[in-house]
């Protein structure tokens, strides 16, 4: 048999224990959500705002290469062979305007297929220096053919495409550097007579992803929606070997923004979004990184938990000491027996010498109470319904005026008054029995409506209820419910006149301004029933006749 101090102490480091374990697993798993779904906002964030930024400096190129594209094609309206020069000349002088206002141009070219013209070849535009663009010597294409898509690739494949494209990565010719490139055939009349374009400088394009950076290790890249990877920043892919290299094994040609993976040995997360030439921009991050807030997070909770746990046993070990409660209430119950008063809340049944003294005192209290209980069953209940009768209305009017005097806080409650009408037409005409029937209908009624609150018979046809909590908070629909009710018991009801319910009511919400007394409340839902009665009167309303 353990101590009374020592079961006290180890139950309540237990329950302590618990609670904060549950506590610091709750707080895990809801750190670790949170501090995902921030991971994902920041990645898609980033990839969002690198979007815009990459999106504007393509489409820039792509509205320069368009415009240059339609003013040409217009421009060869009603142009002859002879004036094909003075055409070119044109669109040198346009193209030259939209090229010096377009960021990152590396080369502009305006090339006229070899079938259409041997003598105008067109021209090619170089600023390597970035100190301006200077005219190159144009490749020959006559050397090529242009139907190969693999050679020549800013001509042979917007020619054989039929449509303006964005090129992936290439070394562009003579010039020895690698660039994207955006390129729109020209077309006179459905046949095709050249293909104007813009390759922009790789390194550009890699300066505007190589400024995404998240963490410590994040990085941003580029790659088509198969997941070939255009740019890297740690991998060369402008080497055979590098060009071939994918960093996330699958195609992104799904909803989802966010992926996880593994490359090279470590666990990544990244979001990916597509941009305005087809690539895909990816911004990813090792989870290690993003990792160790939310751990470095749990761990201090986990810290604090165990310190919580260390002062609660230190205090436990010195208050367990000074218990001596359940010896209190053994002493208190006894002076309330002495006075005779027979409740008592005893609580305490552990296994030990004051547990066993307890439970045989709680054994004979009980015995008292529901002997006591028992007595005010019988002396409280109406004979004839069943209900409570009017000393039961009168033992609760005083525990509320008990309230209303002593508590510093009002008690809420309301009282309904009902009053069965022509209960003495019934008796006199039909018999007692038929009046007692008519009561037992009508007080099944209001039971029925105020279920949850106490109902009372305080006189012949007399009820009262006493609504308390949901019952005092829903007293209007409840109102109307009683209503809805008396009328569907009239209408199924058969045609002898006791089976009708004709009831009038009255409800008075207890006003601490304006009611002192319980019996104030009661007066006054008297008068609101009384009222009802002369209302339902005057309508001549009656279910089975005055």
């Amino acid at each position: 048999m353990r101590s009374l101090r020592t079961r006290i102490t180890v139950t309540m480091l237990c329950v302590i224990f618990v609670a904060l374990l549950f506590t610091t697993l709750l707080s895990a798993i809801f750190i670790r959500r949170t501090e995902s779904r921030k991971t994902d906002q920041l990645l898609l964030m980033l990839c969002k705002n690198g979007e815009k930024s990459l999106d504007y400096y393509f489409d820039s190129v792509q509205n320069s290469v368009e415009s240059v594209a339609a003013f040409v094609e217009e421009d060869l309206e009603g142009t002859s062979d002879e004036e094909l020069s003075e055409h070119m000349e044109r669109a040198r002088d346009y193209f030259g305007m939209m090229a010096s206002e377009t960021k990152g141009v590396l080369t502009y070219y305006y090339r006229i297929d070899p079938s259409i013209s041997t003598k105008e070849k067109g021209f090619w535009y170089i600023n390597l220096t970035g100190d301006g663009f200077e005219e190159h010597e144009v490749t020959d294409i006559t050397q090529y053919d242009v139907n190969d898509t693999s050679k020549l690739v800013w001509f042979t494949v917007p020619k054989h495409e039929g449509k303006s494209i964005w090129l992936p990565p290439y070394i562009t010719d003579n010039l020895d550097v690698r660039v994207i490139s955006y390129d729109a055939p020209v077309y006179y009349k459905g046949e095709f007579i050249g293909v104007v374009g813009i390759e922009v400088d790789y390194t550009t394009m890699a300066e505007e992803v190589d400024s995404i950076q998240f963490y410590d290790n994040g990085y941003a890249y580029l790659c088509g929606a198969d997941g070939k990877l255009f740019y890297h920043p740690r991998i060369n892919v402008t080497d055979s070997a590098g060009a071939t290299k994918y960093e996330i094994p699958f195609d992104m040609s799904g909803d989802s923004s966010f992926v996880r993976y593994k490359y090279n040995g470590e666990e990544k997360e990244a979001a990916w979004v597509p941009l305005s030439n087809g690539m895909r921009l990816i911004v990813s991050v090792p989870e290690s990184e993003t990792k160790g807030e939310w751990i470095g997070l749990i761990q201090n909770i986990s810290l604090g938990a165990i310190l919580v746990l260390l002062i609660s046993s230190l205090f436990l070990m010195v208050y367990t000491r000074r218990i001596t409660k359940p010896l209190e209430e053994l002493t208190e119950a006894t002076e309330r027996i002495e006075k005779g008063n027979y409740d008592s809340d005893l609580t305490y049944d552990a296994d030990d010498e004051l547990g066993r003294l307890t439970r045989s005192f709680k054994k004979l209290s009980d015995n008292m109470e529901a002997h006591i209980s028992d007595l005010n069953e019988q002396v409280f209940v109406d004979a004839l319904t069943h209900v409570k009768n009017k000393g039961a209305f009168e033992k609760m009017a005083k525990e509320l005026q008990d309230q209303i005097d002593g508590g510093a806080v009002k008690p809420e409650f309301a009282i309904g008054a009902f009053d069965c009408d022509s209960l003495k037409i019934i008796n006199d005409k039909y018999g007692h029995d038929k009046g007692d029937a008519y009561l037992k209908a009508a007080c099944n009624t209001i039971s029925n409506v105020f279920k949850h609150s106490p109902v009372f018979r305080i006189g012949g046809d007399e009820f009262a209820v006493i609504l308390r909590k949901d019952d005092y908070l829903n007293l209007d629909t409840l109102s109307k419910q009683f209503d809805i009710a008396s009328e569907t018991t009239n209408a199924s009801a058969a045609v002898e006149p006791w089976d009708y319910v004709c009831i009038s009511k009255g409800f008075a919400v207890y006003d601490p301004e304006r009611d002192s007394t319980v019996t104030d409340v009661m007066r006054r839902a008297d008068k609101l029933m009384y009222e009802n009665k002369r209302e339902r009167k005057e309508s001549g309303y009656h279910p089975f006749g005055p």
